[in-house]
């Protein structure tokens, strides 16, 4: 059965898109720990990070690093921080979270935005980003 991450790059379910090249894209999260929370996703369908093919890890991690540092220009903060959970989803995705906290990066709380807000967000932060 296809992950809900796989429906998105399939286009089944919209999302709120910042990012894409041939092999990853990157989306806001849609129940966001801190404003700006993007996941970042091989388009190809794998449950666990570590088994991505060396060349899709690296492409993923190079392309995550585009993205921090366009979210890092529209959402004022010290760092993006990484993560790495991988268990809710079985699609190997990164968490890039703005912070001003090492508590920033919490998944026990989250924030609330409306559609207006993560779409107007998510266009603020796909002009900030250089591919």
């Amino acid at each position: 059965m296809a992950s809900i991450f796989s429906k998105i790059v399939a286009g089944e379910i919209p999302c709120y898109r910042v990012a894409e090249t041939e092999h990853c894209l990157a989306f806001l999260d849609i129940n966001p720990v801190a404003k700006g929370h993007v996941l970042c996703i091989p388009k190809q369908e794998v449950d666990y990070i570590f088994d991505l093919d060396d060349e899709l890890f690296v492409e993923l991690h190079r392309f995550s690093r585009s993205v921090a540092k366009g979210l890092k220009k529209v959402c004022p903060c010290t760092k993006v921080g990484v993560a790495v959970v991988g268990i809710d989803v079985p699609h190997a995705h990164i968490h890039l979270v703005p912070l001003n906290s090492p508590s920033d990066l919490s998944f026990t709380h989250h924030v609330t935005m409306t559609p207006d807000e993560l779409a107007d967000l998510a266009q603020r932060i796909a002009a900030a980003i250089e591919l």
